[in-house]
């Protein structure tokens, strides 16, 4: 009898193990509050611009973006714009052509220096975009110019010609060398073994996110709409990066910043993560990945 008892209870507890549910995703607040998805949808009601840092081969980080997307799109009656650090600014005509259906989709896929996972991560964007006739806006610097930066450092972008600095937020670029993000890059780079860097490469990611922060102040939506950017969590964690820039020009902005995140237990937001943004989406570190 006992053996029997034995077997039952352990078969339950096997019977239990397996009906436990293995959730790909929990949103915390910056507290570390466990929040439904629709309480982050609701604090996104009045924001101007939403920012949503990625983990670029995250395919829960891309499915969220575009579920993220839809419901603002309901939420504020289709008046949204969308943009992404994936396309650069000078490729704002190619995008343009393509959404309003004037160029194919091959033309468009040829020409635009897509990144390598834009078929299976950012093209349901750009294509609910096509199909809702949102505007999306590539907003990053032309990466000649922050390979240009890398090398020469922000002073030497004076000396590009008119045509080039279309692409460029005004100059001379406001630069803070303290700024977090900015410190840990170079931190990160040293302890690497990169001690011959100079702050330039520092530098280059800035003009990276000054430029993101230019075209989206520029492209903000009429009152009552709303500006999503797509970019990787680093640009915006922290409400540093392009954030900042954009405090720096415009700081009576509502901002809501999205940050996912990859830990080994979602139950509980880890200290690390705290504070980093509005809402941490956490993700199991064991997910797969799209690359």
């Amino acid at each position: 009898m006992k053996i029997k008892l034995i077997a039952l209870v352990s078969t339950a507890i096997l019977f239990m193990a397996m009906k436990t549910d293995k959730p790909a995703y929990q949103f915390f607040t910056k507290a570390g509050k466990a929040v439904d998805y629709s309480q982050v949808i609701k604090a996104c009601e009045k924001a101007d611009i939403i920012f949503i840092g990625e983990l670029h081969n995250n395919p829960i980080a891309h499915w969220m973006e575009l579920e993220i997307t839809k419901d603002i799109f309901v939420q504020r009656d289709s008046n949204l714009v969308l943009g992404a650090e994936m396309f650069e600014a000078d490729n704002q005509l190619i995008m343009n052509e393509y959404l309003s259906e004037k160029i194919k989709k091959k033309n468009f896929e040829n020409e635009m220096r897509l990144w390598n996972n834009y078929k299976t991560d950012y093209k349901p964007l750009v294509e609910f975009a096509r199909k809702n006739k949102i505007p999306f806006i590539a907003t990053n610097v032309p990466r000649r110019y922050a390979a240009y930066v890398n090398s020469k450092g922000l002073e030497a972008l004076e000396d590009l010609s008119p045509e080039a600095k279309k692409y460029l937020p005004p100059l001379p670029i406001q630069f803070d060398g303290n700024l977090k993000i900015y410190k840990e890059m170079m931190e990160m780079m040293k302890s690497s073994g990169m001690d011959h860097v100079t702050d330039n490469i520092v530098k280059a990611q800035a003009i990276k996110d000054a430029t993101m922060a230019h075209f989206i102040l520029e492209n903000l939506p009429s009152k009552g709409g709303a500006f999503i950017h797509y970019n990787g969590a680093y640009h915006s964690q922290d409400y540093q990066g392009i954030v900042w820039y954009i405090k720096q020009a415009n700081p009576g902005l509502n901002i809501i910043t999205i940050s996912a995140v990859e830990q080994d237990d979602i139950s509980k937001l880890e200290e690390q993560y705290l504070n980093q943004a509005d809402f941490l989406l956490a993700i199991p570190s064991d997910m797969t990945k799209t690359y």
